[in-house]
């Protein structure tokens, strides 16, 4: 499928801002990479500022977020029958592929921040809020907790911080914690919840 510019244009930039930092990239690399004229303008035919190329990139995070919650919340009906460690093996799995999928911008929000208070401020209420939520909603949903009285949002907080601080570990030091691999930590992160969870 192909790109509009405007997409091609917060891709690119996204990218040249967790390699580089928002700083050290130019609008003539943006457009470069882009595959506009370097120095033409041709970013400014889409956007008024660099700011406003990073402030979209969000936005279009927290929409897909947003979307991705309500399908993976809709898709996990299929596989109440199955064992509940092996669904939540498959919670785990699916919660390190959104960090790997979020990668660049959380680079940029860990390297850069402190520029931009208001969108930290809505990539955790777009993005990870809303993902612990799910988290807590997923849970409390599955058959085995019908009608159970439970914190699910403070276990779904203690789950979901493991998986984020296992791919953080990885991600900065390039090496999984103790060189646990993400088998190992799926199996273990699954027993984990089975023993924060209320007894079937």
């Amino acid at each position: 499928m192909s790109t509009s510019t405007r997409e091609r244009i917060v891709a690119e930039a996204l990218r040249l801002f967790a390699e580089r930092g928002y700083a050290a990239t130019s609008v003539a690399e943006i457009e470069a990479a882009a595959g506009l004229s370097p120095g033409a303008g041709g970013l400014y035919r889409h956007f008024p500022s660099k700011q406003e190329v990073l402030t979209a990139a969000v936005r279009e995070h927290i929409e897909r977020t947003r979307h991705q919650v309500v399908t993976v919340l809709a898709e996990s009906e299929q596989y109440k029958g199955r064992p509940l460690e092996l669904r939540l093996r498959m919670t785990c799995v699916a919660g390190l592929e959104k960090m790997r999928e979020e990668k660049e911008l959380v680079r940029v929000l860990f390297r850069d921040l402190d520029q931009f208070p208001h969108l930290v401020a809505d990539m955790r209420d777009g993005v990870v809020n809303p993902l612990y939520e799910g988290i807590a909603q997923w849970i409390s949903a599955q058959p085995e907790f019908a009608g159970v009285d439970e914190d699910w949002d403070a276990i779904a907080a203690i789950l979901g911080g493991s998986v984020v601080n296992y791919w953080l570990a990885n991600e900065s030091l390039y090496e999984a914690p103790i060189k646990t691999d993400e088998k190992r930590f799926t199996s273990a992160w699954a027993r984990l919840a089975l023993g924060l969870l209320p007894r079937p």
